[in-house]
Order: C-alpha cells, then structure tokens, then sequence
C-alpha cells in the first residue's frame, strides 16, 4: 500500500493491521517515530473541515513531522491551476506526502496514479473516506472486539455518504452484516447491501450509525423537508429506546443536532460520537507511520 485512497481496495489483514496500529498509538498518544530525516507533510483542504484537518494536523505532529498548511483561497488555486499541477508543485519542492480533501470523485486515486509520493485520501465528493471508516472500524473494534456477525445499520443520506461507501466495504470485508436505511431519493443501489425499515433494523443492529445530511449537495426544496426528518428518518428518544441493551450510537459529524438525531442522543450512555473524534487521531496516525515509517 503506497498510498491510502479506499477502503474497497483492501482485505481482511491489511485493515486488521491498521486497526492494531490504532490501538498502539491509542496506548501510546505522543510518540516521534520519525527516523531522524526531516519529514514534510501537506494538508490540501479544497473543502471545509474541523475534525479531519485538525486531527490529521495533531497526528502528523505527534509522529514528528512538518506540516504544510496549504489554504486555497491564498494559493494559486484563485488563479486557476489544477489539482494535479497543485500536488505536482508540492511533490517536485520536497513534500514527502499530502492529504487531500476534494469535492470531485476519484480525484484522489487519480493523484495516487500520476505522482510517486503517498497520497492519503481525507474524503473526495461522494466517493470514500477512508480514515474515517478507520477511526469508525476501530471504534467498533474497542467495543465488540470482533466483526464477523456484527449487524451494523447505516442510517441517512447514503447516495451522498463517502464515509457509507467506505464503511460499508470495510465492514463486509471483515465479516460484518451491514444494512441500510434511507429515504428513497436518497439510497445508493450501487452498494449492494439491504434497505431495510428503519424501526425494524434499530431493533436489529448492533451499532446504529448515523449519516450527516449532507445539505451542501442537495437541492434547496428539499430542506423545506428537515423539520420532518427526525421523525420519519432520524434517530428520536423513542426509537433509542428499542435499541439492543448494548448496541451503540455512531455518527461522523458534524452533527445537526435535531435532525439526524435528537439532542438529547448525542452525548447519551450509547453515543461513541465524540469517542470517534478522539480514535480519529489515533488512525491518522496509523497510516501516516504506515506510509511514512
């Protein structure tokens, strides 16, 4: 694996080896494992990001390395130069790797292709996520300790999802039984995986992860629809109430608190929600020693 682009393209022991990496640094949070050599790393953020910029940002420094911010709207970017030219430049004065997030699809595997620096995926449009459905594997992983027969219910915007696509492949990968649930305009049957009711699989599932809905992509009218969406869709008090006794609540985020899920869910006995966001430093650190070290 030279670079970390999708979780499609791996098997059972490359993301089991990903997963124990997590735990190390988890048992170990501030650890230099550089050899020694200045190490240089880029951040290429075309889109917003709180959780994934900054952990990626405490993970490269933790490992010891230099970190570039790049920021679009002061680059040459403003003046028209292409993705690959931008990640070419950064590639010929030095950088050993680059983070990238970006709206368009497969424009990170393309990056992965034509440069011979590790390039590491922080989600691309409606694509994948990778390090997210690491951060979300091993938040799975600290709790059940194993996949194979684990029912996980993917709940929300799934066409949209990067982080469905990734966790979905993964988790099939490693033996898990993942169904879906979403209203119509929003399922993808590219997936391949059940659509089933969303009270009948809260009853089912293991872990209940919820979707962001991902507003930037849809249609105005449809957030006419949102008051509605708890309800119909969502995560409410009395549905949590029919989940197993010891079945979690997951959920990327952001989090818009009252729609994907009631407020009062959020930070409840179940939600590994912000445990997420802790783990996600832990996996980004994973893979940038693995690419890197």
């Amino acid at each position: 694996m030279n670079s970390f682009v999708s979780m499609k393209t791996l098997n059972e022991a490359e993301i089991y080896h990903l997963i124990k990496r997590t735990d190390w640094f988890a048992n170990n949070k501030s650890v230099d494992l550089s050899t020694g050599k200045k190490r240089f790393v880029s951040n290429l953020f075309y889109e917003p990001s709180t959780r994934t910029k900054l952990s990626f940002e405490i993970a490269e420094k933790r490992l010891g390395f230099e970190v570039l911010d790049f920021q679009v709207e002061q680059s040459s970017v403003v003046k028209g130069e292409s993705v690959y030219d931008t990640a070419k430049t950064i590639q010929s004065i030095g950088v050993d790797a680059i983070v990238i997030r970006h709206p368009e699809k497969n424009i990170v595997q393309q990056l992965s292709e034509s440069l011979s620096i590790p390039i590491i995926n922080a989600g691309d449009g409606s694509g994948e996520h990778p390090t997210q459905s690491l951060l979300d594997l091993y938040t799975m992983y600290k709790e059940f300790n194993e996949f194979k027969g684990l029912n996980v219910l993917i709940v929300g915007d799934i066409v949209h999802s990067r982080v469905a696509h990734s966790n979905a492949y993964a988790l099939k990968t490693l033996g898990a039984n993942v169904f879906l649930s979403a209203k119509s305009k929003w399922q993808d049957n590219t997936l391949g995986f059940p659509y089933v009711n969303l009270d009948e699989g809260i009853k089912r599932a293991d872990v209940v992860m919820l979707l962001r809905v991902q507003r930037e992509r849809h249609a105005s009218q449809e957030m006419n629809e949102e008051d509605s969406y708890l309800e119909k869709y969502g995560l409410t008090v009395a549905r949590e109430l029919q989940m197993k006794p010891n079945s979690i609540i997951m959920h990327p985020a952001p989090v818009i608190r009252g729609v994907e899920i009631a407020d009062q869910l959020v930070e409840c006995n179940r939600s590994r929600i912000f445990k997420q966001m802790e783990y996600g430093v832990y996996a980004r650190m994973a893979v940038l020693d693995h690419l890197l070290n």
